[in-house]
């Protein structure tokens, strides 16, 4: 069963904006935290976004206003609202979901146990 499948990356000019979707099974969705984070070439992945189920939001630092995440419950989907791209932010954006109890600090991968595949941002310059 696959239970997050992300879309909506692409080729954005900087300064341009992208949507990710993160489409979720029901138990990956339902009463779980869910966060965004993104590998770049030759980087470790990174944290970018999180949402917990009662609606409270933490950005990463270099997200600086410009990205959002947000979630629609009647379509089990989660977004990631991404404007002012840079070419920094190109990398893969990754899904992820944790049912339960977080067993660590919601930045960190290891807390969460559903992932998806990945969606590829890509930002000219």
């Amino acid at each position: 069963q696959v239970d997050l499948v992300e879309s909506g990356g692409g080729l954005v000019q900087a300064g341009g904006s992208l949507r990710l979707s993160c489409a979720a099974s029901e138990r990956a969705f339902s009463r779980n935290t869910l966060a965004w984070f993104r590998q770049a070439p030759g980087k470790e992945r990174e944290f970018v976004a999180v949402l917990t189920w009662t609606g409270t939001t933490y950005y990463a630092d270099f997200v600086k206003g410009r990205f959002t995440i947000s979630r629609d419950n009647t379509k089990s989907t989660v977004y990631l609202q991404m404007n002012t791209l840079e070419p920094e932010d190109m990398a893969v954006y990754f899904c992820a979901a944790r049912s339960g109890v977080l067993p660590g600090p919601p930045t960190a991968d290891s807390a969460y146990n559903y992932w998806g595949h990945g969606t590829q941002v890509t930002v000219s310059s």
